[in-house]
């Protein structure tokens, strides 16, 4: 029975042996073929998708979540908290009422995805809005954190990082290999330092001959690490990467340098184009920030950038039910309504 990415990469990670674990057996995630995206975007890629939003809280958070609850209940805190765009939250949420800790969460008002607000409000957090952005959001939880016996459980607390990086680990025992290119959505920068962490360390193992350039993409109201100065008012329609001062800031620009790899910006028009495209071609829902590297890959092929066969992964980070308000106002909206009888269903579907 699986058990969980603690259990599954223990070996991997900094959790002894007698550690009492909180885990809802995240991880474990699909590798999706995405054969007619591949088309869309280029003759030479083949790409795949990692669907993060199916981890139990519906995003790649749970990842690094378990790793730093269990840290704080084995170190005897009774609460966590967190600052968040939205995903943070709903997972600090329920791994705290898994393990029995109370749960706090900072959000800046009224810039949270609903789906993700009513996972957090559901699982018991106590949840406050500051008239201010993420990054102030996040300042705040550092100090107290600091100064209280909470366990402060954002990307800045380095086990997350631990915890996140085993994805790309599941991507190479899924491939055989790691893939020739890693494409990201890029907000608070904590998962592609993550991604890159995993990558060298199977390397390093020789679990895999070579290691992926890092693609990481930002929306272009919110692209601190594109611009390189920090973002005072960050803003896009992709809720969980507006942020204007990444926390692992570092992290990221070492993968983005030690791999080859680059870091760019797409507007939100190409961020909606892709997050719509994806699950008419492909069946697969994501939320819009999830969209961003695949716009990305698009303004990568259009500028020549790929020029030889070569496999591509994509993180999709968080299920499209996350932002129903995105996906209601982009979608096909609902027609008139019409007659219940036979002939008027036939007309109205073209037959």
């Amino acid at each position: 029975m699986y058990r969980g990415i603690i259990e599954r990469y223990r070996e991997w990670l900094p959790v002894a042996e007698q550690t009492s674990v909180v885990t809802l057996l995240e991880g474990d995630t699909p590798l999706i073929p995405l054969p007619r995206l591949s088309r869309e975007i280029s003759p030479f890629l083949t790409i795949y998708a990692k669907f993060e939003g199916l981890n139990p809280t519906a995003s790649f958070k749970d990842r690094g979540m378990t790793l730093a609850v269990t840290e704080a209940l084995n170190s005897g805190r009774k609460a966590v908290m967190c600052a968040s765009t939205g995903n943070t939250s709903a997972s600090a949420a329920a791994y705290a009422a898994r393990a029995g800790l109370e749960c706090f969460v900072l959000i800046p008002e009224g810039k949270i995805a609903l789906g993700k607000l009513s996972q957090a409000m559901i699982h018991g957090a106590k949840i406050l809005q500051i008239q201010g952005n993420f990054d102030e959001a996040l300042s705040f939880v550092r100090e107290i954190c600091a100064e209280h016996p909470v366990a402060l459980v954002n990307s800045v607390n380095p086990i997350r990082i631990e915890g996140q990086k085993t994805a790309s680990f599941e991507i190479v025992d899924a491939l055989g290999d790691a893939p020739h290119f890693h494409a990201l959505p890029v907000g608070n920068a904590g998962n592609i330092t993550a991604y890159w962490k995993g990558y060298k360390e199977y390397f390093k193992a020789g679990k895999s001959t070579r290691l992926p350039k890092m693609l990481g993409f930002q929306a272009a109201g919110s692209a601190p690490l594109v611009l390189g100065v920090k973002v005072d008012r960050p803003d896009t329609v992709a809720t969980a990467i507006r942020v204007g001062n990444p926390a692992s800031w570092n992290g990221a620009i070492a993968a983005r340098n030690d791999s080859g790899g680059l870091i760019d910006s797409v507007t939100d028009r190409e961020i909606l184009d892709a997050y719509t495209l994806l699950p008419k071609i492909e069946g697969v829902f994501v939320e819009p920030a999830c969209a961003a590297p695949i716009a990305g890959l698009f303004k990568l092929s259009r500028n020549g950038y790929f020029t030889e066969p070569a496999i591509v992964t994509i993180t999709l980070t968080g299920h499209g039910l996350k932002d129903p308000d995105n996906a209601i106002n982009n979608s096909v909206k609902l027609g008139s309504v019409i007659p219940a009888n036979r002939e008027a269903i036939l007309s109205a579907i073209g037959f």
